[in-house]
């Protein structure tokens, strides 16, 4: 496949620029082209950057100028906080998901498309399966953030893949992914000091660790597998048992204080928590990796256990908080909940402020 000529989106986040330099170590690949708003911080290898937003229509020029034949999309972000609220958020998600795909379809050159997409698309709820395939349909439609945006783009991809088929279409759909270096929501819940869970649910949960999943991405864009597969780590953990192997304190409550708890949290900057995330936290989720085992060959190196683990190992999650401080901030912040003052600045800055406050050994 020499000759290869690859564009990159979301270049300037952890997971693009990864991808963006272990496709730069590849010699069967001509040219890597990162795109974004912002250079780069990291290593990106030979990576060529351009600065460019896909929610503009420049981003055509990019495609046909340089004659890319393959397009790795890794612009749908998780987090309103990172792309600096829900409303920018989504015109990146879905907007710029737009635009790229018309430009995919117009370029003659685009032969092939990778999109990263999440396991969030098949929701949450007490009426899942115990295991989704790629071919279920998810107990009901995600309604808000990411998983609705990601819903939204799969769409959209499916679209193109119709208009043009001779472009290989590949979607994964990613489990959590974890590990020593990366930073996400669910990585920083499992390190606060104290460990928020529903009262009477222990939910099923996967991950996939970082470098498997740079793997599959890497064997999409220089092998032939179209598709959709889901991607995890094989196994499950319960969420008391990650909690407890990450040597955190939790606190339960009651369903009806979930959102409030939610808002909580991210009000005071400590997880930046969203209802399907608080949902997933709740229901859990677990997906069949089947078709990815078959069709890609590929059995992750980490588990879910062994992954967990070396994100504990890598974060130095190997004390336990004070248990008197465990003890005084969940009543804390459960008194707060149950009297409906938690949404309040005051609440957040006591979680804020107990989560700061080291821990003498």
């Amino acid at each position: 496949m020499s000759g290869k000529v690859v564009l990159v989106t979301g270049v300037s986040r952890y997971m693009g620029g990864r991808l963006a330099a272990l496709l730069s170590n590849d010699d069967s690949i001509e040219r890597v082209i990162g795109v974004d708003v912002v250079p780069p911080k990291a290593d990106v290898g030979r990576t060529e950057f351009v600065r460019a937003d896909i929610r503009n229509p420049i981003i055509a020029k990019v495609i046909a100028s340089a004659e890319v034949d393959t397009v790795a999309h890794m612009s749908v972000i998780a987090t309103p906080f990172g792309a600096g609220g829900r409303t920018a958020m989504k015109e990146i998600n879905v907007i710029g998901t737009m635009q790229l795909l018309a430009a995919c379809q117009k370029a003659p050159s685009v032969r092939k498309l990778v999109v990263k997409s999440t396991t969030a698309v098949y929701g949450s709820s007490s009426r899942d399966p115990a295991l989704f395939t790629e071919n279920m349909e998810p107990r009901g439609l995600p309604s808000s953030g990411y998983a609705k945006d990601s819903v939204e783009v799969e769409g959209y991809v499916r679209g193109l893949g119709r208009r043009r088929p001779d472009v290989d279409v590949t979607l994964l759909r990613f489990a959590n992914f974890i590990g020593p270096r990366i930073d996400t929501p669910l990585t920083r819940y499992f390190s606060l000091p104290v460990v928020p869970r529903v009262l009477g649910f222990d939910p099923r949960v996967q991950f996939l660790h970082e470098e498997d999943g740079m793997e599959v991405l890497r064997r999409a864009i220089v092998e032939d597998h179209r598709g959709t597969f889901n991607v995890a780590g094989e196994g499950v953990l319960l969420l008391s048992q990650a909690i407890r192997r990450a040597g955190r304190a939790e606190v339960t409550f009651p369903s009806p204080a979930v959102s409030l708890i939610g808002s909580l949290f991210r009000r005071s900057g400590l997880v930046d928590f969203s209802p399907e995330q608080v949902a997933f936290l709740q229901f859990g989720r677990g997906v069949d990796t089947t078709r990815l085992h078959d069709d890609f060959g590929f059995v992750p190196s980490y588990s879910t256990i062994e992954a967990f683990d070396d994100f504990v190992s890598g974060a130095g999650l190997t004390r336990l908080i004070d248990p008197a401080r465990a003890e005084l901030v969940g009543h804390l912040v459960s008194g707060l909940a149950g009297r409906g003052v938690a949404a309040g600045l005051g609440a957040a800055s006591v979680v804020r402020s107990a989560a700061r406050r080291p821990v003498n050994a």
